[in-house]
């Protein structure tokens, strides 16, 4: 009887959990954009018009930390500057760098037009806005989408997934801010949230379906490859069923009746369960899928450090987050205009 011994190797990530930082924060700053940029041409009053200043401080605090993920992820500064210095016009990463300041910049300009309570400004930067985000969100896609080597990346379902899901962090990052907001400026506006919510996972179950439907028919290889890692792998058997059940149990959360009169413990639980859905499926996303091994039988060993690259990255991250909700919502409302429905 022959012994054949089988390694698997260990290979450095390609992308460090800066990439899913990073993408996370962008997918919630682009949703975000696109979200305050409905709002914002809102009657005054109404259940939108006082959902506004939430989501813009969701899209300040998102599009500001966003870069911050990112000029980490690229590890060396002189990486920055080769965008710039040498373009290239084929290159996803080359067009993000044009990209992505100006999203950030109209961010800003956004947030600035709506405290100055220049409506008409406000709407037309928000115009602008709405189409950076689409731009930016077409971008991030974009550059995972373009790996042929990965099948689960290489497909047009990945930024569609990528763009729901950060809507619905964006949903979930909004109704956290509301609670720390004045009562007087936002009010909890359940119904509107919940809608929104709503349509959005919709939207990702008929995806899914769809994704499914082309794969059963041959036409989906990243179909095809997520089942052979089912068949093959324990771990990626045990994280499609957990993802399954955490969806079930999300989807039921949603769409039960949410009969909290203001925002209390239960719209906190919404609230941080879609975010941790969006994170999820990131970090299932970029870290998951480059253990899958391109040639060979076993999954690529990979860990993650405690250091700046790993864990300890991951929590400045969300502390830098945390300190910029504190500084913008105080900005914005320690001194506060004259009346809430300037605000508004």
């Amino acid at each position: 009887m022959n012994i054949i011994e089988l390694l698997t190797p260990a290979y450095e990530a390609a992308w460090l959990p800066w990439a899913v930082q990073y993408f996370f924060l962008i997918g919630i700053a682009t949703t975000a954009a696109l979200l305050a940029a409905w709002l914002a041409f809102a009657p005054a009053g109404t259940d939108r018009a006082r959902l506004l200043p939430a989501a813009v401080v969701v899209l300040l605090v998102a599009s500001i930390a966003a870069p911050v993920s990112l000029l980490a992820d690229l590890h060396q500064p002189g990486r920055f500057w080769h965008f710039y210095a040498h373009p290239t016009s084929w290159s996803w990463m080359s067009l993000g760098a044009f990209l992505l300041p100006v999203f950030v910049m109209l961010a800003l300009g956004f947030g600035v037009a709506w405290w100055l309570r220049k409506p008409g400004l406000m709407r037309a930067v928000g115009v602008l806005l709405a189409l950076s985000a689409l731009s930016v969100l077409v971008y991030t896609g974009g550059e995972m989408m373009v790996i042929r080597a990965r099948p689960l990346w290489h497909t047009p379902f990945l930024p569609i997934n990528l763009a729901l899901t950060g809507a619905l962090g964006t949903l979930g990052a909004v109704l956290l801010v509301v609670r720390w907001m004045p009562q007087g400026l936002a009010g909890c506006p359940l119904a509107l949230v919940r809608r929104l919510a709503q349509g959005v996972t919709a939207a990702l179950v008929l995806v899914a379906l769809a994704w499914a439907v082309l794969g059963l028919a041959g036409q989906s290889p990243s179909f095809t490859e997520a089942v052979s890692l089912f068949n093959e792998f324990g771990a990626w058997k045990l994280a499609l069923v957990g993802s399954i059940v955490g969806g079930l149990v999300l989807l039921a959360m949603i769409w039960a009746p949410w009969r909290a009169p203001a925002c209390g413990t239960q719209t906190l639980v919404f609230a941080l369960a879609m975010l941790v859905a969006a994170w999820v499926f990131r970090w299932i996303v970029f870290m998951a899928v480059q253990t899958v091994p391109k040639f060979g039988a076993g999954l690529y060993l990979q860990g993650v450090s405690w250091g700046s690259d790993g864990v300890l990255g991951m929590a400045g991250v969300f502390g830098l987050v945390a300190a910029l909700i504190t500084i913008v919502t105080w900005g914005l409302f320690r001194f506060p205009p004259r009346s809430s429905a300037a605000l508004a």
